[in-house]
């Protein structure tokens, strides 16, 4: 027989049976905003500002119930019609916003009962977010299916990758498909530029092929869309570091219910994202030509001939371009790719066959890396740091 407890409430309960739940009981109370559901797998709290709109979808959904349960409701800081938006914990914001979020509740806790799991079996961070309604249950249920996945579990413990997954299932196969294609495309766009001097204008090829396989990387990983689970700022971080916290990880990300951006958030994406991709692609540039040089310096004590013909390249100067580049034009290209022809397009339109949705994936990072290749070429060429070899 289930049973109900309440804490400091007047309750006033009633007791249905259906033939799928006979050993279900429900309890409620018109103030209530939450109620906990009992069962041999464990305590599952849901937050609800409609009581009555989530009551069936939980016993004709979660498999678990069948089970004899205890439900227990609880109020917050009470009073208050559940659906005038008065009363309860939360503070400020906009209807709109609470009803998604407390949407968002639902789902993820409907999920975690069906697999016999509790929050306090989520990372923290993510547990904090159920908490907080900031994710829905597909993100959850993503989750729980990563972690089926040796490798995948492994990869879900880094921050960065966890936030990267759980927003789009298909970021690891971007991230492989992009370091792959580019040495191809990079040195296909080069041929393409350089024709007959490719030769002699190899030790430029292979700088900017070095160089693009570790900036292919993070052109990945910066402008991919994330589910937002870092830690607040410190209440003593300044006013631009809480700025940029509650900015996206894409200008134009879709963002999940209960969360919206502003136009200045976004923009604020754009301009951090460039920030880390200048120090990225000036170190990998001063990495990249530093090697060239090596190569180059190696060739002339084998072949003397050649001490007039190679020259080393000039490694600042060529970084700092690079790292402008990097900056105004790739950025830009990226945020545009993964925020608006990926997200917005092709995964609405082609979400339901993985296979098809991938291999888009694929011509598309494919172009786009090729054409940024060539767009590199002629900045090089324009701002003066790779001359035409005679």
């Amino acid at each position: 027989m289930a049973m109900a407890s309440f804490s400091q409430i007047s309750a006033r309960s009633f007791s249905l049976r259906t033939h799928t739940q006979p050993n279900c009981h429900y309890y409620g109370h018109s103030s209530l905003q939450s109620f906990t559901i009992v069962t041999h797998h464990g305590t599952f709290i849901l937050f609800n500002s409609k009581l009555s709109r989530s009551c069936e979808p939980i016993l004709t959904h979660t498999n678990l119930l069948h089970s004899q349960a205890t439900v227990v409701f609880s109020t917050g800081n009470g009073g208050g019609d559940p659906g005038s938006g008065g009363g309860g914990g939360s503070s400020g914001g906009g209807g709109g916003d609470e009803e998604e979020r407390d949407m968002n509740r639902e789902e993820a806790m409907l999920v975690l009962a069906e697999a016999g799991r509790s929050p306090e079996s989520l990372p923290a961070d993510l547990a904090a977010e159920v908490a907080a309604g900031r994710v829905p249950g597909l993100i959850v249920e993503r989750y729980l299916e990563f972690e089926k996945s040796v490798g995948l579990r492994w990869l879900l413990k880094f921050g960065g990758f966890k936030e990267r997954l759980l927003a789009d299932d298909l970021f690891l196969a971007k991230l492989v498909m992009e370091c792959v294609v580019v040495i191809f495309t990079k040195a296909a766009a080069e041929l393409e530029r350089r024709k007959e001097k490719f030769t002699k204008e190899l030790d430029f090829v292979v700088a900017n092929v070095v160089t693009g396989i570790v900036t292919g990387f993070v052109l990945v990983w910066f402008p991919a869309p994330a589910v937002p689970l870092k830690r607040p700022p410190a209440v003593s971080a300044g006013p631009i570091a809480k700025f940029f916290y509650g900015c996206p990880e894409n200008a134009f990300q879709v963002a999940l219910a209960g969360t919206s951006y502003t136009l200045i958030q976004r923009i604020g994406a754009i301009v951090c994202n460039g920030a880390k991709l200048f120090v990225v692609g000036t170190s990998a540039s001063l990495v990249g030509i530093s090697i060239t040089n090596a190569l180059i310096n190696a060739q002339k004590v084998v072949k003397k001939n050649l001490a007039a013909e190679i020259e080393n390249l000039p490694v600042i100067s060529t970084s700092v371009a690079y790292g402008v580049y990097m900056v105004v034009v790739s950025n830009i290209r990226y945020q545009i790719l993964a925020g608006i022809i990926e997200q917005r397009i092709l995964e609405p339109l082609l979400r339901k066959n993985k296979l098809i949705l991938s291999a888009a994936y694929f011509a598309v990072r494919t172009a786009n890396t090729y054409w940024g290749s060539l767009l590199w070429v002629d900045f090089a060429r324009w701002v003066g740091v790779q001359k035409i070899k005679d």
